[in-house]
């Protein structure tokens, strides 16, 4: 894979690997809609009718392209996601976008950062460039949430001073 790196050009790595995302979420997508048009057909369909089947679709219709698009992320969940859409019928119209944006976003971390941290892992980076970059998240993170303190802490005081 370091290969690929090495001698194709970025837009190249980039657009090989958001066409293999891409696909692989479309492909458990669709793999997701027969299980779940298979199991309409079984004698198993009787419990495809519950209520509770019924407001897991509304969820997955309301909730479900977000939570697609972010879980190419993550490690490990993107699949379940993408195959739970297809299982709950997320309409394609709404899949589609999310899936594509979901492997763009993919593509861009793997075309830039996934790769260096693969490197750290396998030793192939030295110390300090690691240690430079654990530092440097910290300092986000530290700053994120004096952050989000001062604004909470601001928006309750407006609060209180204007009960509305």
């Amino acid at each position: 894979m370091r290969d690929l790196l090495d001698e194709w050009p970025v837009w190249a790595v980039f657009g090989t690997l958001w066409v293999a995302a891409t696909g692989r979420g479309l492909l458990l997508y669709s793999l997701g809609r027969g299980v779940r048009a298979g199991g309409a057909r079984s004698r198993l369909a009787h419990h495809l009718d519950r209520p509770l089947v019924a407001r897991a679709e509304r969820l997955v219709r309301r909730v479900g392209p977000p939570a697609v698009t972010l879980g190419y992320l993550t490690v490990g969940l993107q699949s379940a996601i993408n195959a739970s859409a297809g299982l709950l019928r997320m309409p394609p119209r709404r899949f589609l976008p999310a899936v594509v944006l979901g492997g763009a976003l993919w593509a861009v971390v793997y075309t830039t950062v996934g790769f260096a941290v693969v490197d750290a892992v396998l030793g192939r980076v030295p110390w300090w460039t690691v240690a430079a970059a654990v530092a440097l998240l910290a300092v986000v993170a530290v700053l994120t949430t004096r952050l989000r303190a001062g604004v909470a802490a601001d928006v309750a005081t407006t609060t209180e001073a204007d009960p509305g």
